[in-house]
Protein backbone atom coordinates (compact mmCIF):
# COMPACT_ATOMS: atom_id res chain seq x y z
CA UNK A 1 0.00 0.00 0.00
CA UNK A 2 1.60 3.58 -0.90
CA UNK A 3 0.92 7.06 -0.07
CA UNK A 4 -2.00 7.66 -2.34
CA UNK A 5 -4.25 4.81 -0.78
CA UNK A 6 -3.14 5.76 2.68
CA UNK A 7 -4.57 9.28 2.01
CA UNK A 8 -7.44 7.59 -0.02
CA UNK A 9 -8.27 5.31 3.60
CA UNK A 10 -7.91 8.58 5.51
CA UNK A 11 -9.85 10.85 3.26
CA UNK A 12 -13.12 8.27 3.45
CA UNK A 13 -12.50 8.04 6.98
CA UNK A 14 -12.97 12.10 7.33
CA UNK A 15 -16.21 11.49 4.89
CA UNK A 16 -17.69 8.60 7.51
CA UNK A 17 -16.88 11.18 10.61
CA UNK A 18 -18.84 13.63 9.15
CA UNK A 19 -21.74 11.27 8.01
CA UNK A 20 -21.64 10.16 12.09
CA UNK A 21 -21.24 13.67 13.49
CA UNK A 22 -23.40 16.60 11.01
CA UNK A 23 -21.86 18.89 13.42
CA UNK A 24 -18.94 19.13 11.91
CA UNK A 25 -18.47 21.00 8.56
CA UNK A 26 -14.63 20.49 8.14
CA UNK A 27 -12.16 18.10 8.26
CA UNK A 28 -8.38 17.55 7.66
CA UNK A 29 -5.12 16.45 8.62
CA UNK A 30 -1.90 17.48 7.93
CA UNK A 31 1.63 16.82 8.42
CA UNK A 32 3.91 18.62 10.83
CA UNK A 33 5.73 20.14 7.75
CA UNK A 34 2.57 21.56 6.45
CA UNK A 35 1.56 19.19 4.07
CA UNK A 36 -1.86 18.32 3.49
CA UNK A 37 -2.29 14.44 4.21
CA UNK A 38 -6.13 14.27 3.81
CA UNK A 39 -9.23 16.43 3.43
CA UNK A 40 -12.94 15.87 3.68
CA UNK A 41 -14.61 16.32 0.15
CA UNK A 42 -15.96 19.99 1.14
CA UNK A 43 -12.77 21.42 2.31
CA UNK A 44 -10.77 23.29 -0.40
CA UNK A 45 -7.45 23.18 -0.35
CA UNK A 46 -7.20 27.04 -0.29
CA UNK A 47 -8.90 27.13 2.86
CA UNK A 48 -6.33 24.15 4.83
CA UNK A 49 -3.32 26.53 3.27
CA UNK A 50 -4.89 29.76 4.98
CA UNK A 51 -5.63 27.73 8.25
CA UNK A 52 -1.84 26.28 8.38
CA UNK A 53 -0.19 29.52 8.05
CA UNK A 54 -1.94 31.21 10.59
CA UNK A 55 -0.73 28.01 13.24
CA UNK A 56 2.23 28.33 11.98
CA UNK A 57 2.37 32.01 13.27
CA UNK A 58 0.41 31.35 16.44
CA UNK A 59 3.11 28.35 17.28
CA UNK A 60 6.26 30.57 16.78
CA UNK A 61 4.82 33.11 19.12
CA UNK A 62 3.76 29.98 21.73
CA UNK A 63 7.41 28.57 21.89
CA UNK A 64 8.40 30.95 24.53
CA UNK A 65 6.24 30.10 26.98
CA UNK A 66 7.04 25.90 26.09
CA UNK A 67 4.67 25.79 23.31
CA UNK A 68 0.88 24.11 22.99
CA UNK A 69 -0.17 20.89 22.24
CA UNK A 70 -4.03 21.92 20.83
CA UNK A 71 -5.39 24.48 19.76
CA UNK A 72 -9.37 25.98 20.13
CA UNK A 73 -10.33 29.09 18.45
CA UNK A 74 -14.56 29.68 18.99
CA UNK A 75 -16.55 31.74 17.07
CA UNK A 76 -20.37 33.26 16.93
CA UNK A 77 -20.94 30.67 14.85
CA UNK A 78 -18.65 27.77 15.20
CA UNK A 79 -15.30 26.38 16.78
CA UNK A 80 -12.10 24.94 15.13
CA UNK A 81 -10.00 22.56 17.05
CA UNK A 82 -6.37 21.40 15.85
CA UNK A 83 -5.09 18.10 17.72
CA UNK A 84 -1.77 16.07 17.73
CA UNK A 85 -2.86 12.82 16.44
CA UNK A 86 0.17 10.21 15.91
CA UNK A 87 2.63 12.77 14.55
CA UNK A 88 -0.20 14.07 12.40
CA UNK A 89 -2.65 17.21 12.72
CA UNK A 90 -5.83 16.68 12.91
CA UNK A 91 -8.43 19.68 12.29
CA UNK A 92 -12.23 19.70 13.00
CA UNK A 93 -14.23 22.56 12.13
CA UNK A 94 -17.88 22.10 13.88
CA UNK A 95 -20.92 24.26 14.77
CA UNK A 96 -22.04 25.98 17.48
CA UNK A 97 -24.24 23.50 18.78
CA UNK A 98 -22.28 20.49 18.27
CA UNK A 99 -21.20 18.49 21.39
CA UNK A 100 -17.76 18.35 21.82
CA UNK A 101 -17.61 15.19 23.92
CA UNK A 102 -19.44 13.34 21.40
CA UNK A 103 -16.88 15.16 18.20
CA UNK A 104 -13.88 14.83 19.91
CA UNK A 105 -14.52 10.75 21.21
CA UNK A 106 -15.59 9.69 17.44
CA UNK A 107 -12.58 11.59 15.73
CA UNK A 108 -9.86 10.77 17.99
CA UNK A 109 -11.03 6.75 18.22
CA UNK A 110 -11.48 6.51 14.37
CA UNK A 111 -8.59 8.19 13.33
CA UNK A 112 -6.21 6.49 15.38
CA UNK A 113 -7.69 3.39 14.83
CA UNK A 114 -7.10 3.70 10.72
CA UNK A 115 -3.87 4.78 11.96
CA UNK A 116 -2.80 2.10 13.27
CA UNK A 117 -4.31 -0.32 10.83
CA UNK A 118 -2.34 1.70 8.27
CA UNK A 119 1.22 1.25 10.32
CA UNK A 120 0.67 -2.47 10.31
CA UNK A 121 -0.12 -2.74 6.65
CA UNK A 122 2.46 -0.40 5.23
CA UNK A 123 4.81 1.40 8.08
CA UNK A 124 5.43 4.88 8.43
CA UNK A 125 4.90 5.94 4.15
CA UNK A 126 2.95 9.09 5.57
CA UNK A 127 6.12 10.97 7.73
CA UNK A 128 8.16 13.16 5.98
CA UNK A 129 11.83 11.34 5.89
CA UNK A 130 15.03 11.94 3.36
CA UNK A 131 15.93 8.16 1.58
CA UNK A 132 19.38 7.17 0.99
CA UNK A 133 19.96 5.53 -2.08
CA UNK A 134 20.39 1.65 -1.79
CA UNK A 135 24.40 0.58 -2.58
CA UNK A 136 24.31 -2.31 -4.82
CA UNK A 137 25.89 -5.34 -3.30
CA UNK A 138 28.51 -6.96 -5.85
CA UNK A 139 29.58 -10.20 -5.73
CA UNK A 140 32.87 -11.43 -6.26
CA UNK A 141 33.47 -13.79 -9.44
CA UNK A 142 34.70 -16.94 -8.49
CA UNK A 143 36.16 -17.78 -11.91
CA UNK A 144 39.84 -17.07 -12.03
CA UNK A 145 40.54 -15.20 -15.33
CA UNK A 146 44.27 -15.01 -16.10
CA UNK A 147 46.45 -11.94 -16.49
CA UNK A 148 47.49 -10.78 -19.85
CA UNK A 149 49.61 -8.26 -20.91
CA UNK A 150 46.49 -6.10 -22.56
CA UNK A 151 44.60 -6.47 -19.16
CA UNK A 152 46.83 -4.75 -17.05
CA UNK A 153 45.99 -1.71 -15.87
CA UNK A 154 48.14 1.56 -17.09
CA UNK A 155 49.95 3.64 -14.75
CA UNK A 156 48.89 6.87 -15.80
CA UNK A 157 45.36 5.82 -14.43
CA UNK A 158 46.83 5.07 -11.19
CA UNK A 159 48.92 8.57 -11.51
CA UNK A 160 45.38 9.97 -11.87
CA UNK A 161 43.74 8.78 -8.55
CA UNK A 162 43.66 11.10 -5.94
CA UNK A 163 42.80 10.09 -2.60
CA UNK A 164 39.74 11.85 -0.21
CA UNK A 165 40.98 14.04 1.89
CA UNK A 166 40.72 13.05 5.57
CA UNK A 167 37.78 13.99 7.84
CA UNK A 168 38.42 14.89 11.39
CA UNK A 169 37.21 12.74 13.82
CA UNK A 170 33.65 13.51 14.93
CA UNK A 171 33.89 15.61 18.66
CA UNK A 172 31.49 14.10 21.14
CA UNK A 173 29.80 16.61 23.44
CA UNK A 174 27.83 15.42 26.78
CA UNK A 175 24.56 17.75 26.82
CA UNK A 176 21.97 17.63 29.48
CA UNK A 177 18.36 16.39 28.46
CA UNK A 178 15.55 18.66 28.41
CA UNK A 179 11.88 18.44 27.04
CA UNK A 180 11.11 19.76 23.75
CA UNK A 181 7.38 19.90 23.33
CA UNK A 182 4.81 21.91 21.67
CA UNK A 183 2.38 22.28 18.75
CA UNK A 184 4.21 21.49 15.56
CA UNK A 185 7.24 20.04 17.25
CA UNK A 186 8.83 17.75 14.78
CA UNK A 187 9.05 14.29 16.44
CA UNK A 188 12.58 13.48 14.60
CA UNK A 189 14.68 16.99 15.44
CA UNK A 190 16.17 17.88 18.75
CA UNK A 191 17.97 21.18 19.17
CA UNK A 192 21.31 22.33 20.82
CA UNK A 193 23.35 25.46 21.46
CA UNK A 194 23.85 27.21 17.73
CA UNK A 195 27.36 27.87 18.81
CA UNK A 196 28.24 24.13 19.07
CA UNK A 197 26.69 23.49 16.09
CA UNK A 198 28.42 26.70 14.57
CA UNK A 199 31.67 25.39 15.69
CA UNK A 200 31.40 21.79 14.16
CA UNK A 201 30.78 23.55 10.78
CA UNK A 202 34.16 25.51 10.90
CA UNK A 203 35.71 22.06 11.63
CA UNK A 204 34.36 20.24 9.23
CA UNK A 205 35.38 23.31 6.38
CA UNK A 206 31.84 25.19 6.46
CA UNK A 207 29.80 22.01 5.99
CA UNK A 208 25.96 22.25 7.30
CA UNK A 209 25.16 20.07 9.93
CA UNK A 210 21.92 18.72 9.90
CA UNK A 211 21.93 15.21 11.59
CA UNK A 212 23.54 14.02 15.10
CA UNK A 213 23.96 11.16 16.41
CA UNK A 214 22.90 10.40 20.66
CA UNK A 215 24.61 7.99 22.61
CA UNK A 216 22.84 7.26 26.09
CA UNK A 217 25.46 5.72 28.77
CA UNK A 218 23.38 2.61 28.38
CA UNK A 219 24.94 2.10 24.93
CA UNK A 220 21.86 2.93 22.92
CA UNK A 221 22.09 5.19 20.06
CA UNK A 222 19.54 7.53 17.46
CA UNK A 223 20.16 9.24 15.16
CA UNK A 224 18.22 12.06 14.08
CA UNK A 225 18.00 15.76 12.78
CA UNK A 226 18.82 19.00 14.27
CA UNK A 227 18.35 22.45 14.90
CA UNK A 228 19.69 25.29 16.91
CA UNK A 229 17.85 26.29 20.35
CA UNK A 230 15.67 29.22 19.60
CA UNK A 231 15.36 30.59 23.11
CA UNK A 232 18.27 32.69 24.06
CA UNK A 233 17.65 31.77 27.15
CA UNK A 234 19.05 28.09 27.21
CA UNK A 235 22.26 28.99 24.64
CA UNK A 236 25.70 28.20 26.80
CA UNK A 237 23.83 25.99 29.55
CA UNK A 238 25.25 22.52 27.74
CA UNK A 239 21.59 21.16 27.20
CA UNK A 240 19.96 19.03 24.73
CA UNK A 241 16.50 19.78 24.01
CA UNK A 242 14.55 16.39 23.06
CA UNK A 243 11.07 15.48 21.79
CA UNK A 244 9.15 12.54 24.06
CA UNK A 245 9.50 9.78 20.94
CA UNK A 246 13.05 10.41 21.03
CA UNK A 247 13.32 10.28 24.90
CA UNK A 248 11.27 7.33 24.78
CA UNK A 249 13.42 5.42 22.34
CA UNK A 250 16.64 6.15 23.71
CA UNK A 251 14.94 5.32 27.19
CA UNK A 252 16.32 8.74 28.97
CA UNK A 253 14.37 11.44 31.08
CA UNK A 254 14.93 15.45 31.95
CA UNK A 255 18.51 15.65 33.41
CA UNK A 256 20.43 12.97 32.22
CA UNK A 257 23.69 13.29 30.16
CA UNK A 258 23.74 11.57 26.68
CA UNK A 259 26.63 12.07 24.68
CA UNK A 260 25.89 14.02 21.18
CA UNK A 261 28.59 14.18 17.66
CA UNK A 262 28.00 15.27 14.46
CA UNK A 263 27.63 13.08 11.46
CA UNK A 264 29.16 14.57 8.23
CA UNK A 265 28.66 12.64 4.94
Amino acid sequence: MDNELHRLALKNTLNEIQKACPDITNTFIFREDGKTIARDENTPEKSIVHVVNAFDGVVERSEAIGGVKSITLKGSNGRVDVSHVNDLYLVTVTSRKADMNYVNTVTRVLITTVLKLLEKIHPAPLKSKSTSPKIPIVKESEEHVEETETEKPKETEEDETKPEPMLPEPPANQLIVESLSGFLVPSDTVRIDGKILSRWEDLYEDRKIEEVEIETFDGKTARCKVKPIKDSKSDGRGVIQMPEKIKTDLEVRKGELVRIKPIVE
